[in-house]
């Protein structure tokens, strides 16, 4: 329990703790950019997952420095900067590119790929009882690894992906009150793809872009409706350049999409909003735009879309800005104090800050003989409303 107490103090438990170092909602002294413990950290690791529980951000799978899929994760309590770890008994197998999804009372883990290949398997992760229970086999989708998944308020949509060199346009509905699953029509379906980005409206699943083959991004997409299991296009005119490896947010009438590689491998410093209302784009402003990147994360804060991290072609980056669609403008992040550069690292909203963690980055002190680019084990938590 945690209580006002005399003298500027805050009891929690059976300790009297300086009130100065928490904020409002219990967490450390609020700045603009502020570390995450490193002390109590998961192992360092890229491409992982995370979702956020309205409590506890939760970290899980991923690849380690050597490239091996982990099967471990950690749960991040920002009240007080301490992670604990998630039961590893009965968790799905080591696996990095797969989804992780959250749908208000457990975490839903699928796919991914593994050094035995890619999988169709999966897990149900309960925090209030540390516990993992398997997803069904039965009429699962195929095997993939780098497809998207999002969380209708009933069932979670895996879509897409790749399985070796073959991009699939095929996908399955689960129900984790049932533990089953139900095919995604094909009728209609946008082409196959991999690391393309899928929203959810509250009616519709948004897919755009993406990856056709190893040289061939897209600016097709496609509106999924789970109540007709019926799909539509989404319109071309106008469309951003086609790419792939963006990132994507939904702001609750219009789906941004910005960054990731075009053709030829290029960085993108460009998106558009895409209103399915009207199905038309809009292209967002490029003053004071980030630089290119891919391999960033995007947050939404319900007025702001915040991009950081990833990297330029050119080197990691710790860079990142925010978006107000309202005003078609961007703003710079704060560079004091601000996280290790780094790519494929995980990011969650929690209210009023955005934490990141993780992902790949370069070696801060270099060791003869040792590879400079390393997996981390660092993060930090930004606060937009300090950052004015």
């Amino acid at each position: 329990m945690v209580c006002v107490g005399l003298l500027g103090l805050l009891k929690i438990g059976n300790l009297f703790l300086p009130r100065g170092l928490f904020n409002v909602y219990g967490s450390q002294a609020a700045s603009i950019w502020t570390p995450t413990d490193k002390r109590t950290a998961p192992s360092a690791r890229q491409v992982a997952g995370a979702v956020w529980t309205g409590s506890l951000m939760i970290v899980w799978g991923g690849a380690n420095q050597a490239g091996f899929a982990v099967d471990t994760g950690a749960r991040y309590n920002p009240m007080f900067d301490a992670w604990d770890d998630v039961e590893e008994s009965g968790a799905p197998s080591a696996r990095f590119g797969h989804t992780q999804t959250w749908t208000g009372t457990i975490m839903v883990v699928w796919g991914g790929g593994s050094s035995s290949g890619n999988l169709n398997t999966g897990g149900r992760y309960n925090p209030t009882f540390n516990s993992w229970e398997p997803t069904s086999l039965n009429q699962a989708p195929e095997a993939r690894t780098d497809h998207t998944a999002v969380w209708t308020g009933q069932e979670v949509l895996i879509w897409g992906g790749k399985d070796g060199l073959r991009r699939l346009n095929i996908g399955g509905r689960y129900n984790p009150t049932s533990d089953t699953w139900a095919p995604i029509s094909t009728d209609a379906a946008p082409t196959g793809r991999s690391n393309h980005t899928a929203v959810w409206t509250g009616q519709e699943m948004i897919v755009w872009g993406g990856a056709g083959g190893p040289t061939d991004p897209l600016n097709t997409g496609g509106r999924y409706d789970p109540q007709t299991n019926t799909w539509r296009p989404t319109s071309l005119v106008g469309a951003p350049e086609p790419r792939s490896e963006h990132t994507a947010i939904w702001t609750g009438t219009e789906m941004i999409i910005w960054g990731g590689k075009g053709d030829g491998g290029r960085s993108l410093d460009a998106g558009a909003r895409y209103n399915p209302q009207t199905d038309t784009w809009t292209p967002i402003s490029m003053e004071n735009a980030p630089e290119r990147r891919t391999g960033h994360t995007a947050v939404w804060t319900s007025q702001e879309m915040i991009v950081w991290g990833g990297s330029s072609g050119r080197g990691f980056l710790n860079t990142g800005a925010r978006y107000n669609p309202a005003t078609d403008t961007w703003t710079p992040t704060s560079m004091t104090a601000v996280p290790q550069a780094r790519e494929f690292h995980v990011a969650v909203w929690i209210g009023r800050e955005m934490i990141v963690w993780g992902g790949l980055g370069k070696r801060l002190v270099g060791l003869p003989g040792v590879p400079d680019i390393t997996t981390l084990k660092t993060g930090g938590r930004y606060r937009p409303e300090m950052d004015r």
